[in-house]
């Protein structure tokens, strides 16, 4: 029996960062500040620098950053965000858990992202975010949904970049491509951490010292609380572990992007994949293509020792929990939401095994 291909490999990556990582982990537990130790401001200063925001503030998830974003902004129960039903469900958990309304915009069939050009006529005076998601590792076409932001009033655009860290829009790195830029570091993100983690990213400075007084219960100071706060702050250990990753993270985007081309050439006419647009660069989060009878596919690459992951079966408006926000019908996130699947993907993907997943999936 073949050798069983993991859908995402941490235990090779770690494999090959091992000295690196230890070192970080133990400096943290030899200095014994497990929160905002030092490793929180060298990290923020590093991934600032590397996006070219003016500002990164290191939070406890990706879902934390999203809502913390949105309480920068001020966002209250009434208010109306623009978003995918497209993505993973915390893109409209935090706009709910204030209060406010998701509205769903339904997506492109070629790159799954929004499609910039629904959004104005979803636009209303309660309009108060548009939060575009940059799936599977690519960005959404940020220049236009900029463009109809501005034109109504400079309404804040934050971009879900959970799984597009790396990732490049016409020569400008995700995260800065907007107002607020929010990833995650969850483990099997492009650059993850060992638990929950993330960041959000602004070159505001007003936006970024609200959100890091949200970030520790609203403090601008120890026992003074300005305004409504939560406990986000990234673990000590977290930030240690994301820095140790850091050093080999150009190597991980270029060898994604390599993997991502060769899967797009083995499957060629053969297969349908999410495309690539030509102005914006993905750092392939997940590689995805579209399969009639999923289910069936699925199961004959489990035989073969085949992992696959399906992001997402149900799209966020036909959710149980939140169908009753929206009349949205978003045809387009349906029929993807029936059809996706996800191959095996990460920089320590062998080219054997990516021949071994083609041929398989061809074969069926």
């Amino acid at each position: 029996m073949s050798t069983k291909i993991e859908f995402i490999d941490l235990k090779a990556q770690y494999a090959a960062l091992k000295e690196s990582i230890n070192a970080r982990i133990q400096r943290v537990l030899d200095h014994g500040q497990y929160i905002m130790g030092p490793e929180v401001k060298e990290l923020e200063e590093k991934l600032a620098a590397y996006t070219g925001a003016k500002h990164c503030i290191t939070v406890a998830s990706g879902t934390e950053a999203l809502l913390m974003a949105l309480m920068a902004l001020g966002l209250k129960p009434g208010d109306e965000v623009i978003t995918t039903p497209f993505s993973f469900i915390a893109t409209a958990e935090v706009i709910v858990l204030l209060g406010a309304k998701p509205v769903f915009v339904d997506i492109e069939p070629d790159t799954c992202n929004i499609n910039a050009s629904l959004i104005e006529a979803a636009i209303t005076t309660k309009t108060k975010a548009i939060m575009p998601v940059s799936l599977y590792g690519q960005p959404a076409d940020m220049d236009e949904i900029n463009a109809i932001a501005a034109w109504h009033g400079n309404i804040p655009v934050i971009e879900d970049a959970a799984q597009s860290f790396g990732a490049t829009y016409k020569g400008k790195k995700s995260c800065n491509l907007s107002t607020i830029g929010c990833t995650s570091f969850f483990p099997s993100k492009p650059l993850g951490c060992y638990g929950d983690g993330g960041a959000i990213f602004t070159s505001d400075d007003a936006l970024a010292q609200a959100m890091r007084e949200i970030r520790v219960h609203g403090q601008s100071k120890r026992y003074v609380h300005t305004r409504v706060g939560v406990g986000g702050r990234m673990d000590t250990i977290q930030c240690a572990i994301v820095l140790a990753k850091f050093d080999r993270f150009d190597w991980e985007v270029e060898q994604r992007l390599k993997i991502g081309v060769r899967y797009n050439e083995l499957f060629s006419d053969k297969v349908e994949s999410i495309i690539q647009r030509s102005d914006r660069t993905s750092v392939f989060a997940q590689y995805t293509v579209k399969v009639e009878e999923r289910e069936t596919v699925q199961v004959s690459l489990k035989e073969a020792g085949i992992s696959t992951a399906v992001h997402y079966p149900v799209p966020m408006h036909q959710q149980p929990a939140y169908a009753h926000l929206s009349s949205a019908e978003c045809p387009v996130s349906v029929e993807m939401a029936r059809t996706v699947m996800s191959l095996p993907m990460g920089a320590d993907l062998s080219a054997e095994d990516q021949n071994r997943i083609a041929d398989a999936l061809r074969m069926i």
